[in-house]
C-alpha cells in the first residue's frame, strides 16, 4: 500500500506512470539494502517516500537542465503570460488526493477497460499480475501484456496528471467501480498468499469509495457500491477464527459483525435508492449483502428475497460467476438439488474452467445430499485450484470430512 501511495505521488511530479512505478521500486530496494544495517525507521512510510521524491526531484532537475540548455541554444525565450507551471512544485503540493488521481488516469477512456483495471489493480492495488490474472480468470500472460500496453498508451497519449472536470468523470465512472471493488474482494478474499483476508486492500478500497461519493454525490452506483463494501467489511472480524482459519458465512458470529459499518452500509445503500429507482449492478449485490446483515442467523435470512434480488442483478450483467452465487441462494430457499441443476448447467462455462468455487459449491451441494463420495471429490479437485493457503486447507478438510463419513 505503500508502494501505491508513492507510484500516485511520483506520476503526478513526473507525469509518466512507468517512471514513477520505477523510482518506487527502487526506493524499495534501498530500504531492503539499508534497513537490515541501520535498522527500521520510525515512519518507513515517509522514509520511502522521502526516498523515492528525491530520485524525482533529480529526475526533474535534470529535465529542467536539459530543457534551459535547448532555449539558450535556439536563443528562445518563453512568450510573456504563457509561464508554464513548476513541475517541481508538485514535490510539495498535497491539494487533492494523488491515490484518487493515479485512479482516474489509470482508468482514462484512452485504455480500454480491461487495460484500465488491471494497470489501476497493479498500480494502486498493489496486487501481483498474477493475482489480477486470477481476479479475472484470463492467462498471466495476457494480464501482463495488457499492463505493459496501458503505461505505453498513457506515455504517448501524455494524459493530463489531474481529476478530470465533473463533465468527464461519468464515462470513467463504471471502469474505477469495478476497479476499486476488484481492490476489495482481493483483501477481502485473497487469491494468494498464507492469509484469508487482506484488510489493508479492503480499507483502501473503502477510503477511495467514500471520497468517489463525496466527489460524485448524486451518482447512485458510487452509493451502492460503497454500501456494497460497508456490508461486507462488517464481517471481516468474524471471518477467521482466532488462528487465522477461514469461518464460512452460514456459521459466523453475527454478534461479531461490526454494527457501525452495518449502519453506513445501510444508510448507504438508502441514498442510492433515492437517487435512482431501479438499483444499478451494485447496489442489487449491497441489497443481498443488507438481507444478510439485517438476520440474526443464517436460517432467519430471506433467502427468497436474495434469490429475487441474482434475478434483477443477471438480468442486468448476465455472468456465470452471479449464476453461481445465485445456486447458493437457491440452495437455501428451494433445497440442495434445485442448486445442483443450476450449478450443473454452469460447468461447460469456459470462464469458471478454472474457477475454484464452481467445485468448492457442486461439493457442498452433494454433501448437503449425501453424496459423499461426490463431493470429497469435487472438494478435491476445489482444492488443487485454489492459491490460496488458507483456503486450500479449509477444502481438502471438507474432502477429509466426507471421507471418513462414508467409511
Amino acid at each position: 500500500m505503500e508502494s501505491a501511495k508513492i507510484i500516485a505521488k511520483l506520476a503526478r511530479m513526473l507525469h509518466q506512470v512507468g517512471l514513477a512505478e520505477e523510482f518506487a521500486q527502487d526506493a524499495l530496494v534501498s530500504a531492503l539494502e539499508q534497513w537490515p544495517k541501520v535498522g527500521v525507521p520510525d515512519k518507513p512510510g515517509a522514509w520511502l517516500m522521502t526516498t523515492a521524491k528525491n530520485r524525482a526531484l533529480d529526475e526533474l532537475r535534470r529535465r529542467k537542465l536539459i530543457e534551459s540548455k535547448h532555449l539558450a541554444l535556439v536563443h528562445e525565450a518563453p512568450l510573456v503570460g504563457s509561464r508554464a507551471p513548476d513541475p517541481l512544485a508538485a514535490a510539495d503540493d498535497d491539494i487533492g488526493d494523488d491515490l484518487l488521481r493515479l485512479l482516474f488516469i489509470a482508468c482514462h477512456p484512452v485504455l480500454s477497460t480491461e487495460a484500465r483495471t488491471a494497470l489501476t489493480l497493479r498500480l494502486l492495488g498493489g496486487l501481483s499480475t498474477a493475482e489480477i490474472a486470477r481476479a479475472f480468470l484470463v492467462p498471466e500472460a495476457t494480464i501482463s501484456q495488457r499492463i505493459v500496453r496501458a503505461k505505453r498508451t498513457l506515455a504517448e497519449a501524455q494524459i493530463p496528471f489531474e481529476v478530470p472536470g465533473i463533465q468527464d468523470l461519468a464515462p470513467r465512472l463504471l471502469s474505477v467501480l469495478e476497479v476499486i471493488y476488484l481492490i476489495f474482494n482481493e483483501g477481502y478474499a485473497a487469491t494468494a498468499g498464507e492469509d484469508w483476508m487482506r484488510p489493508g486492500l479492503c480499507e483502501e478500497a473503502l477510503r477511495l469509495g467514500r471520497i468517489l461519493c463525496e466527489l460524485l454525490p448524486q451518482e447512485s452506483e458510487a452509493h451502492g457500491l460503497v454500501a456494497l463494501m460497508e456490508l461486507q467489511a462488517s464481517r471481516i472480524g468474524a471471518r477467521t477464527n482466532t488462528a487465522g482459519e477461514p469461518v464460512l458465512l452460514m456459521v459466523q458470529n453475527r454478534g461479531s459483525w461490526n454494527q457501525l459499518l452495518i449502519r453506513r452500509g445501510l444508510a448507504a445503500l438508502e441514498r442510492a435508492r433515492s437517487l435512482m429507482g431501479a438499483l444499478g449492478p451494485y447496489a442489487l449485490q449491497a441489497a443481498i449483502a443488507a438481507c444478510h446483515s439485517r438476520a440474526p442467523t443464517a436460517q432467519a435470512t430471506d433467502w427468497n428475497q436474495i434469490v429475487a434480488l441474482y434475478d434483477a442483478l443477471s438480468q442486468l450483467v448476465p455472468s456465470p460467476v452471479i449464476e453461481l452465487n445465485r445456486a447458493v441462494a437457491v440452495s437455501m430457499a428451494f433445497g440442495p438439488a434445485a442448486a445442483l441443476e443450476v450449478v450443473d448447467t454452469l460447468r461447460s462455462a469456459s470462464r469458471l474452467k478454472d474457477y475454484h468455487l464452481l467445485p468448492s459449491v457442486r461439493g457442498d451441494l452433494l454433501q448437503k445430499l449425501g453424496r459423499l463420495e461426490e463431493a470429497r471429490a469435487e472438494f478435491t479437485r476445489a482444492a488443487a485450484m485454489a492459491h490460496n493457503t488458507r483456503e486450500r486447507t479449509l477444502l481438502l478438510g471438507r474432502a477429509a470430512a466426507c471421507g471418513n463419513a462414508t467409511q
